[in-house]
């Protein structure tokens, strides 16, 4: 999974008249059932990488309801939201959408997606914590998990047996004793660790396995937390790793980190799993050596936990404009069920529920990123939210910290009150 997924969820120009659609409870369950037309928005990936899962929904929906029309549009993450913004405020609406699941919480916010009644949907009670929480908002289902993608640890062999590690870290603390080996052999040039500052994923990782959090609901109102003893302890872990291991530009976020990692510069990263095949490219492999050198391993975390880790993919949702709720809804079904799960497993996807995620483990191709995904973690579905990632706060807070511009707990404080001035802001 390449695409880089679209943290900031900007709807700002969504000119959509959604207040006029309130007074349909929807559910996707009635409204459509007998529409003799269905409109799928996708993106390039599954247009280019599995179309055949795709022709299966649309031949499953077509056997029960023979003579339905289905109509498919694929997108490139970049413009999908701005042509999805433009068609929302019209009564052309697209009936089934898909979603970066850090996306939709702007959506859901806005009243854009009708509620889903999730009975209707296979492996819904096992959907992965992470995605579950990704599609619901206010008590209410608005979409359904269609795959994910984990985070994991990838590091040089070659460079740690070098060291004299033979083996990938089981522990935080094989982990970070690895690390001072390599670190001290290489010299300080050399990053042993080569975490981005402002990588704001990895560093809620850290936040939430030491019990700590972005922000906290209390009595329907969300409030900052990660000045909370828990969350500065997460953040002091993340600090130490960059103090220690991370010797390049601390101003820098994780978007180039394949590209530096495959310039030979450090010996180990945390990232999405496809971010050490990606390096070992020979495109973006300058050493020659990655290719053989290379292995993904599950993060451990301080607590003696696996680290938990931020679970990115996709979900689809039916907007409340679509006139065919219902059949859309089967669609989705029909593509998300378990003959479309095991379609998306086999391509190199994570699962939407536990269940399939379980037998992954029993494959040695696959255990490192299904045992990685099973700890996981989400952003706070606050109706703000949005404006928090719009603003940077938490890439603004981690720079701080690692540049040692402020302490940790002077940099919580700010990022704290930063996000409590628009976190519970429509």
């Amino acid at each position: 999974m390449k695409r880089k997924l679209i943290a900031a969820i900007g709807i700002a120009g969504m000119m959509v008249s959604i207040a006029a659609c309130g007074d349909d409870s929807g559910s996707g369950d009635s409204k459509g059932t007998d529409a003799k037309e269905l409109t799928v928005w996708l993106t390039v990936d599954a247009q280019n990488n599995w179309p055949e899962l795709v022709k299966a929904a649309d031949a499953a929906v077509q056997k029960k309801h023979p003579g339905v029309k289905i109509n498919h549009e694929y997108y490139g993450w970049p413009d999908k939201n701005a042509k999805l913004d433009a068609v929302l405020a019209t009564d052309k609406a697209p009936d089934v959408v898909e979603m970066g699941n850090t996306e939709m919480l702007g959506y859901m916010v806005k009243g854009a997606f009708a509620p889903l009644d999730t009975a209707k949907f296979d492996n819904s009670a096992a959907w992965l914590d992470g995605l579950k929480a990704s599609v619901t908002y206010d008590g209410k289902t608005y979409g359904v998990p269609y795959y994910a993608g984990g985070r994991v640890g990838n590091w040089r062999k070659d460079v740690f047996a070098a060291a004299g590690v033979k083996s990938a870290p089981k522990t935080y603390a094989e982990l970070t004793a690895a690390l001072d080996k390599v670190q001290r052999k290489e010299g300080g040039k050399f990053s042993a660790w080569y975490q981005p500052t402002r990588d704001w994923y990895a560093a809620m990782s850290f936040v939430y396995d030491a019990g700590g959090s972005i922000a906290k609901e209390e009595g329907g109102q969300w409030k900052a937390n990660l000045s909370s003893p828990e969350s500065l302890k997460g953040l002091g872990e993340f600090k130490t790793v960059v103090d220690r291991y991370m010797h390049g530009d601390k101003t820098k976020d994780e978007s180039d980190r394949y590209i530096v990692y495959g310039q030979g510069k450090s010996g180990m990263i945390f990232g999405a799993a496809w971010e050490g095949a990606t390096s070992a490219d020979p495109k973006n492999d300058k050493t020659g050596k990655l290719k053989d050198n290379l292995e993904n391993f599950v993060m451990p975390g301080p607590s003696g936990k696996n680290l938990p880790v931020f679970l990115g993919g996709s979900d689809l949702a039916v907007p409340v404009k679509s006139h065919a709720q219902a059949l859309a809804a089967e669609w989705i079904n029909a593509f998300t069920g378990p003959a479309g799960q095991k379609g998306l497993m086999g391509k190199g996807n994570l699962p939407n529920n536990k269940t399939d995620l379980a037998t992954l483990k029993n494959d040695p191709a696959t255990v490192v990123p299904a045992t990685a995904a099973e700890s996981n973690w989400f952003v706070p579905m606050a109706p703000g939210w949005g404006q928090v990632e719009k603003a940077q706060v938490l890439q603004t807070m981690l720079q701080s910290i690692g540049t040692g511009k402020k302490s940790v707990e002077a940099a919580a404080k700010d990022a704290d009150a930063a996000i409590d001035k628009v976190i519970n802001n429509k």
